[in-house]
């Protein structure tokens, strides 16, 4: 089994509820335990003054990490989200925002992974999340 590129464009446009498509996502790359997506700078997402609000950057990190988790197992199955931590280190203004998920551990039952969050051409965190999720490989 592969998840590849391909794979979670498909993914991106068939599974994910319209307010998640909505946010203008796409994947820039996808590996063996990781997956980077962008999500395009609109006012739409904001706040006053350009602000990314920080709903818009949490459904990010949860998008980023399915697919994280899909090439992990080298597939994608249902899975929800379980608990997920973030922490706001700036704001994200005015810019299209990197999310770099990284499972750190994936079992038969639960997975828990890691993103970065950060505006292009800055290497710099906007937020860090810690994720679970709940792996429904029989649809339960």
């Amino acid at each position: 089994m592969s998840f590849d590129k391909s794979a979670a464009d498909t993914l991106l446009t068939s599974v994910f509820a319209k307010c998640v498509q909505d946010l203008g996502l796409s994947v820039e790359s996808v590996n063996k335990d990781s997956a980077v997506l962008r999500m395009r700078f609109s006012e739409n997402l904001c706040r006053d003054n350009g602000v990314v609000c920080g709903q818009a950057l949490m459904s990010l990190a949860d998008t980023a990490m399915v697919f994280a988790i899909s090439a992990a197992a080298g597939e994608y199955f249902p899975m929800t989200t379980v608990d997920q931590t973030i922490h706001f280190l700036r704001p994200a203004m005015r810019a299209d925002v990197i999310a770099e998920a990284r499972v750190v551990r994936l079992g038969k039952t639960m997975a828990y992974g890691s993103i970065t969050l950060r505006t292009d051409g800055d290497e710099r965190p906007v937020a860090m999340a810690q994720t679970a999720y709940a792996l429904l490989r029989d649809g339960k």
